[in-house]
């Protein structure tokens, strides 16, 4: 359910004080398409098992990065199963790439990806998002070699469970196409930026 959600109709300025501005506002229900339609968006970007899980994804997708990293250090605490670890550690490396802190970046990614590769057969999806997500840190930090290398185990792993025109593709040779450009191989951007 909702919590009381208003819907903005008019801000005017106050005639007797142009420094305030008058708001009305109008109740929506659950009924509203629209915001049917903004909490189903909110709902799938922020994915998780559990609701602090949930709350972990939302502080990192607004920039708390502090409360973020304090809720996830206490779920790692917590934590029953790898599943869970390697999902913190994996969300600890999406906070430090943001935060610019790429070697902590990596320390967690790698941490997730080690757990993921002892629990999870080779096929899993999940393995090539942490290749992907490990080579975009050394993208950023400028080693390219190392880049393209991750960049290609995540193709390998999406070459095992997916069809070779599923889209899912398009962004690992974007991925390789930007490293190239990077590096000043412009052909060799070219031909993935292609694919």
């Amino acid at each position: 359910t909702m919590h009381t959600v208003f819907r903005i109709v008019e801000i005017t300025p106050t005639p007797t004080n142009s420094r305030l501005w008058e708001v009305q506002l109008t109740i929506t229900d659950e009924s509203d398409p629209q915001l049917s339609t903004l909490t189903n968006r909110i709902k799938e970007e922020v994915q998780g098992p559990t609701g602090w899980y949930r709350m972990g994804k939302l502080m990192l997708q607004v920039g708390h990065f502090d409360q973020a990293e304090e809720l996830y250090n206490e779920l790692l605490n917590g934590a029953s199963d790898d599943s869970d670890r390697a999902f913190i550690y994996h969300q600890l490396g999406v906070m430090k790439n943001s935060q610019g802190k790429y070697p902590e970046a990596i320390k967690f990614y790698e941490k997730s990806l080690e757990i993921k590769r002892k629990t999870l057969p080779e096929d899993h999806s999940s393995l090539a998002t942490s290749y992907n997500n490990i080579g975009l840190v050394h993208k950023n930090m400028g080693e390219y070699s190392e880049a393209l290398e991750y960049y290609e185990k995540s193709i390998e792993n999406k070459e095992i469970y997916l069809p070779p025109t599923h889209p899912d593709f398009a962004q690992s040779y974007n991925n390789i196409g930007t490293t190239y450009y990077g590096m000043g191989d412009y052909s060799k951007a070219l031909e993935y930026y292609e694919k």
